[in-house]
């Protein structure tokens, strides 16, 4: 049994998604908190959900699909409040969502965290994700710095552990 359930992010959302992402740990990665929550409610080229646990949003996670017969994969990203860091909540939201996707007929799922962002990347490989290469210069931060994306990717049949 889960620990965590993922609906989809409405717009009474607002304050708490823009207060998980302007928290310094999160923000370091996701940038301006301002752009991102607009970014994320406007569900324009992503599906984005909270993550729930005990009845509280503490995290969101979203996902895209390329649709395209010969490319048909997905990509997801996440952010917990550090709050909640150390509980196993966003893997458990990694999980769900990536079974969701494998089930809708993806074969890969990517995802690309910052390169130096080490907590991040640890869980992920935990979870199954490989290490596919780095993507140099690849998102800019907030002191105006470009800084260097690693991709990711797990293939339907590679995803470990079990929800709870």
């Amino acid at each position: 049994m889960s620990r965590v359930t993922l609906r989809p992010l409405a717009e009474a959302d607002r304050a708490r998604v823009h207060e998980i992402l302007s928290a310094p740990e999160v923000s370091q990665w996701w940038g301006d908190p301002d752009e991102e929550t607009d970014s994320l409610l406007a569900k324009a080229e992503a599906q984005a959900y909270a993550i729930e646990h005990n009845g509280e949003t503490v995290g969101i996670i979203q996902s895209w699909e390329e649709a395209s017969p010969r490319y048909r994969h997905a990509g997801i990203d996440l952010a917990v409040h550090p709050g909640h860091y150390g509980l196993g909540l966003g893997a458990e939201a990694i999980r769900i969502l990536a079974q969701r996707l494998f089930d809708r007929g993806h074969h890969r799922i990517t995802i690309d965290p910052a390169a130096a962002n080490v907590r991040a990347i640890h869980v992920y490989e935990k979870l199954g994700f490989r290490r596919v290469g780095i993507l140099r210069d690849y998102e800019q931060g907030l002191d105006g710095t470009w800084h260097d994306g690693l991709l990711m990717d797990l293939l339907e049949g590679e995803l470990k552990g079990e929800l709870r």
